[in-house]
């Protein structure tokens, strides 16, 4: 039998986390958390969700997408809290594309000032400008928001 007091029910979770009943019931569907039903089917959280949810919405809040949170949770213990040394690991590991988004970010907001102090995207020094959709012949997606070397790869 489970001790009820080392559990926690999904509006518990959800309260404590400050995250909705349907932000949990997607991160458990994403393979992020696991619940265990109870006889009247409800969902019981192992009370280290509560840290697991932290270090998902930090990766979140970062940048990192939930794909590669998910595989990232996936390599840890599910019977236990994330640890510091866990944290330090999956930090480490998305050290470098932070420091990419960073650097696009801040490559973004520098370049992006000129087309919205003028308002208008078909100025001849415009960055985004595509004559004639010529760079459709490239493939889909925004072309000229190659922001780094590393992303023309």
């Amino acid at each position: 039998m489970v001790d009820p007091e080392a559990e926690l029910t999904i509006g518990q979770l959800a309260r404590r986390a400050g995250v909705t009943v349907t932000a949990l019931h997607f991160y458990e569907e994403q393979g992020l958390l696991n619940s265990r039903r109870t006889a009247g089917n409800q969902r019981r959280f192992p009370r280290h969700a509560l840290r697991r949810v932290a270090l998902i919405r930090v990766a979140q809040r970062v940048g990192i997408p939930l794909r590669e949170i998910g595989e990232a949770l996936s390599e840890l213990p599910a019977d236990r809290a994330p640890t510091q040394e866990d944290w330090e690991q999956l930090a480490a590991r998305w050290h470098a594309d932070l420091d990419l988004r960073i650097s696009q970010l801040v490559r973004l907001r520098d370049k992006l000032t000129d087309c919205i102090g003028c308002g208008c995207l078909s100025l001849q020094n415009c960055l985004l400008r595509n004559r004639d959709d010529r760079l459709g012949a490239a493939g889909a997606g925004p072309r000229r928001l190659w922001l780094t070397r590393e992303d023309r790869r």
